[in-house]
């Protein structure tokens, strides 16, 4: 029996800068890839049929790119969690001397992991875990008393100076080998992608040259064009990003290659998009941290008696983008159609929900994962506690955005809004924040509630379970 190393893939699809596959490699055996695709248990988690159509897009791509140096990726329709042990024992058994995976973070999959590594361990097979979603592993980035930060800044401040002492380093290519025979008729062979996400190229190259392009020139300018949804002013990888088509690592790596020291300019468009990175690591630093968010608990507990309203049919009215909310309608339009909302949209969208129609955040947050095909858990999860003023260095529950002052400020001339909802096309600029009311040859909606009384209600709302009344502040903070 010829031995091999054993490296399970879930979220690193990549073959640059794979820590598993570079350790697995230098111990001197041949490496065996494995996907799992577990279709049964994603819809469970209400992930997004594009995120998984570009899952196993990119796999058929990695399959490629690491069979041309001898590495087979074995693809594998598992259907649940609970398959996986059976799956992965019966490869290992073929002669696997250890098994390689990246720690992942949230509840159920560890728990997947550990009935893995204990029927591993039954027959005499050890794990070997890597920490690689983040630039700095959970737990390393701490205040001097020892304690995981709640707000962003301090973190970031500890997060620059770790950076700036140690630096990042990626792995390389990998080598070239023989590819060891394995039986694989062990399981279903994983089902062909639909094609939903096929806007989003799939090959390593495409997407490196993707970041390379971002960080050498259009990051120049994405302080001042990155709030703005008509304008591509954003990187476009965070769909790569999620499903690690390329590491953290490599996007920052990339950026201080070719930003140097714009990359540490307090308001460069390098230091932004840094900042915008770093948030990324530190909701999943919190999630770690705080695992009861993982259980869907606000991180703020004074805010679990909050009496949402639930209106069902304002809800699907904002689903569907028809609340009447020219800026609302257009973003939500905007993910229903393409599986991805511009960010500032997603703050713009998110507070509407739960500031003006009292609907409860955690609604918004699982349509959002059932939508994105940038979906991460962390990432939505801490934006969406963010928005609602229940998460850690939460926007104060007396910020209410007023949806067509943003609309004003971040869509001045309406283009994105004609993009999405061309039946307000013929309105002209002044009014198209605000087109009503509508003139009889228009077909849109009537909105929904009435911003001012909403707002009053939520403020009444939270005030509620925080107990003190900061009215001073409240009026003078619509944004």
């Amino acid at each position: 029996m010829t031995q091999f190393q054993l490296v399970w893939l879930r979220h690193d699809l990549r073959q640059l800068d794979n820590s598993l596959l570079t350790a697995a490699q230098q111990t001197g055996l041949p490496v065996v890839a494995v996907f799992l695709a577990t279709a049964t248990t994603w819809s469970e988690h209400h992930m997004a049929p594009m995120k998984q159509d570009l899952l196993r897009r990119r796999v058929l791509a990695l399959q490629s790119e690491l069979a041309a140096i001898g590495v087979p990726l074995l693809a594998f329709e598992a259907g649940t969690y609970t398959n996986c042990a059976q799956i992965i024992q019966a490869l290992a058994a073929q002669g696997a001397a250890q098994v390689y995976w990246q720690q992942e973070y949230e509840l159920r999959e560890r728990i997947r992991d550990e009935h893995v590594r204990a029927v591993l361990a039954a027959i005499g097979i050890s794990v070997i875990n890597h920490d690689t979603q983040c630039v700095m592993v959970p737990g390393t980035v701490l205040s001097k008393t020892g304690e995981t930060y709640k707000v962003f800044t301090p973190f970031k401040k500890t997060w620059l100076a770790k950076f700036q002492a140690k630096g990042v380093v990626c792995d390389g290519k990998l080598a070239a080998q023989l590819a060891p025979k394995l039986d694989t008729d062990i399981a279903p062979t994983m089902q062909q992608p639909d094609g939903s996400s096929k806007a989003y190229p799939v090959a390593e190259i495409q997407v490196l040259e993707r970041l390379r392009e971002f960080c050498k020139s259009r990051v120049q300018d994405y302080q001042l064009q990155r709030d703005f949804p008509a304008i591509d002013g954003t990187s476009s990888l965070s769909a790569y990003l999620a499903i690690g088509v390329i590491s953290a690592k490599q996007a920052v790596a990339r950026l201080q290659v070719e930003a140097q020291q714009q990359l540490f300019q307090e308001g460069s468009g390098a230091s932004v998009w840094l900042s915008e990175l770093i948030w990324r690591e530190f909701y999943k630093h919190i999630l770690v941290a705080f695992p009861n968010l993982i259980k869907h608990q606000p991180f703020q507990m004074d805010t679990v008696d909050l009496a949402w309203g639930n209106n069902q049919r304002w809800f699907e009215a904002w689903c569907q983008g028809n609340t009447g909310y020219p800026i609302v309608d257009a973003a939500m339009r905007q993910l229903n159609q393409t599986g991805w909302m511009h960010n500032r949209l997603r703050m713009i969208v998110a507070s509407f929900l739960v500031k003006d129609l009292q609907i409860d955040w955690r609604w918004g947050e699982q349509y959002f994962m059932s939508k994105l095909i940038d979906g991460d858990f962390a990432a939505n999860n801490g934006g969406w506690q963010w928005a609602a003023s229940t998460g850690t260095d939460a926007a104060p529950y007396f910020r209410i955005f007023n949806p067509v002052t943003q609309s004003e400020r971040f869509d001045s001339e309406g283009r994105f809004i004609r993009q999405y909802l061309p039946e307000l096309a013929s309105i002209p600029r002044k009014h198209i924040h605000w087109p009503h009311p509508l003139p009889m040859s228009v077909q849109y909606v009537k909105p929904i509630v009435d911003h001012a009384k909403a707002r009053d209600l939520t403020l009444a709302m939270f005030k509620a379970v925080k107990g003190k009344s900061e009215v001073t502040k409240a009026k003078s903070d619509d944004c």
